[in-house]
């Protein structure tokens, strides 16, 4: 059984490896000529197949499968699937900087007043504090962000970020309750090709063709196995014996890893409010790490 330390090493590590997502994203889709759909589609869909490689390797694939283990695979897999096309339809009405800003803070956020709902009462202190800090850094980290065009793209811009954050944040609190019978492993196999397939037809009419180079080969199957076959997997994993809230706010590992990337591989610089920005998200990260630290602490006296 994996200690609360463990769990938030692989939640840390899932928020990390997300954040090389963007990168090998924006990099498939200029190898290959495709559309962000195509690539969000070739991305769980090559995920799902290495971690079914994988799962199949440890003998996952022989077990039995009852009515609520499929259950389950298929709505991880549809939100998989809407988390993936919401975020790149709202891109595609506003800019790509608000769009993240708007998915990644609302799904804290989501998770919070889940939670809260569920439990019947309100988030600790820590809590709060803990998101209105991570959603400051990251407005700075994003910039300030200004959404280009009509007030109602803007309006269905911001609608489908709001559903991706949602969509994800749904996929936290589902998955948080163990099923039995039903891994993690099994969860992001058959999540990610759910997902993927459910992609398919909006994807091929966009088109899917890619280049058989080395370069492309190469970079697909990094996109399917880092920043999402292992990723996923490390999340799910975490995720079962942690608080929500506190596997949500790994998301923000996301952006702080794209633009420490980015400084360092493609030369951007951070400048004063990107680096606050990027300081206060740490902080966050230190303040949500910190309670989970203090009870692992005092249950060992």
């Amino acid at each position: 059984m994996l200690t609360s330390s463990r769990s938030s090493l692989l939640l840390a590590a899932a928020g990390v490896l997300w954040g090389t997502g963007g990168l090998a994203g924006a990099l498939l889709q200029e190898q290959a000529h495709l559309d962000p759909l195509a690539v969000a589609a070739y991305r769980l869909l090559l995920g799902g197949g290495l971690a079914t490689a994988g799962y199949a390797v440890h003998g996952g694939l022989r077990q039995r499968w009852s009515l609520p283990m499929a259950r389950r695979v298929l709505v991880v897999g549809s939100l998989l699937a809407i988390f993936q096309t919401a975020y790149y339809a709202a891109i595609s009405q506003i800019s790509v900087s608000l769009a993240t800003l708007i998915t990644i803070g609302s799904v804290p956020l989501f998770v919070a007043v889940a939670t809260a709902a569920r439990d019947r009462r309100w988030p600790r202190p820590t809590v709060v504090l803990t998101i209105c800090v991570a959603l400051a850094g990251l407005a700075l980290l994003c910039g300030a962000p200004v959404a280009a065009g009509s007030p109602w793209s803007k309006a269905v811009g911001v609608s489908l970020s709001l559903c991706a954050g949602a969509g994800f944040a749904t996929m936290t609190m589902i998955n948080r309750p163990a099923l039995a019978g039903l891994s993690s492993a099994a969860v992001t196999t058959f999540g990610l090709l759910t997902g993927g397939l459910l992609l398919l037809p909006f994807a091929l009419p966009l088109g899917m063709g890619v280049p058989l180079s080395a370069g492309v080969l190469g970079t697909a199957v990094f996109l399917g196995a880092v920043p999402t076959a292992i990723a996923y997997g490390a999340y799910f994993a975490g995720l079962r014996h942690a608080q929500p809230v506190v596997a949500a706010l790994s998301v923000l590992l996301e952006p702080l890893t794209a633009t420490v990337l980015s400084v360092i591989l493609l030369g951007d610089r951070l400048g004063v409010a990107g680096t606050l920005g990027a300081v206060l998200l740490c902080a966050a990260l230190a303040l949500n790490y910190l309670p989970a630290r203090r009870e692992r602490v005092l249950a060992t006296r």
